[in-house]
């Protein structure tokens, strides 16, 4: 009998084999109290280097959204690319579902691995959990990009009509998509140019090895983004901070980037891609990593 060949987990080896040869290992950690997180670390730490940490969005699993910036900042930095709480093998038997609680599991994951203090880069649903950690643990914290990281949104925002979409249960249908058709909305809502005529049986082999897996909890996790979220009750960071954004962000439109740069005030700067959507990092990694190295490296 024939197996199915699979384009998702083929293509997920050979980023795990880009990771490896970068000069990175794959480490799972146990954190206590029902909580593991898998990261890529050093395969060696050297003291003369700054630590980085690179925190995905919403999607597949972190290889998938740095695999084609993770060789720019190796020689620079000692980086880090960990798989948040409920994305690939990372998870937790706590019912906590907030970003200070992935902060939280974040900075234990820092103490594990003996950093102590560390720049950060959040991509979407990343930059929630980052800036999170840096209010929760400022002194843990070095500069900051926020990319299309939309932790100036309120409540009220989804019903006044910011949004492309109009309801939570919209948004949730499509970030965790289950059919082909839902996540060719996500792709034509991540991108400018997003990518035509892929047939359905690819989609639907990356829902089932990259989407299938904890979705309830995840549902969980963009319900808590939104409940209660008021501007008035985001503490303010006093970090240097890049607000990173693709100009036609439909997930997390660019008056949230103008928003949050006020909110946080002198201390940050604001960089617009043209003919960029929410996926920047994706569609245009060139740019991305440029903006990344003259704001990090120092």
């Amino acid at each position: 009998m024939l197996t199915c060949f699979s384009f998702t987990a083929n293509r997920d080896r050979m980023y795990q084999y880009w990771f490896a040869n970068s000069g990175l290992r794959s480490v799972t950690t146990e954190l206590g109290e029902g909580t593991v997180m898998h990261c890529w670390i050093p395969k060696i730490h050297r003291a003369s280097r700054p630590s980085l940490i690179l925190v995905h969005g919403f999607g597949a699993n972190a290889m998938w959204q740095f695999a084609g910036h993770i060789r720019h900042f190796t020689p620079h930095f000692n980086v880090y690319v960990p798989d948040v709480v409920f994305f690939g093998q990372s998870f937790t038997a706590r019912s906590e579902r907030t970003e200070a609680f992935q902060a939280r599991c974040l900075m234990r994951l820092m103490e594990v691995h003996g950093i102590s203090r560390a720049s950060m880069v959040g991509v979407s649903y990343g930059g929630f959990v980052v800036y999170s950690l840096a209010e929760q643990f400022p002194d843990s914290v070095e500069r900051l990009v926020l990319c299309c990281a939309g932790v100036c949104l309120e409540e009220k925002d989804l019903e006044e009509g910011l949004f492309a979409v109009s309801s939570l249960e919209d948004a949730v249908d499509i970030l965790l998509p289950q059919r082909p058709e839902k996540l060719r909305q996500l792709m034509k809502m991540s991108f400018v140019k997003p990518a035509r005529g892929i047939p359905s049986c690819f989609l639907s082999d990356f829902i089932r090895v990259m989407c299938s897996d904890h979705v309830h909890e995840k549902e969980e996790l963009i319900t808590s983004l939104l409940k209660d979220r008021k501007l008035s009750n985001l503490p303010r960071i006093n970090h240097p901070t890049l607000i990173l954004w693709g100009e036609q962000d439909q997930i997390f439109p660019v008056e949230l980037a103008l928003r949050l740069q006020r909110h946080i005030g002198e201390n940050a700067q604001m960089v617009t891609v043209k003919n960029a959507g929410h996926a920047i990092n994706l569609e245009k990694p060139h740019e991305f990593v440029k903006h990344l190295k003259h704001f990090l490296i120092q």
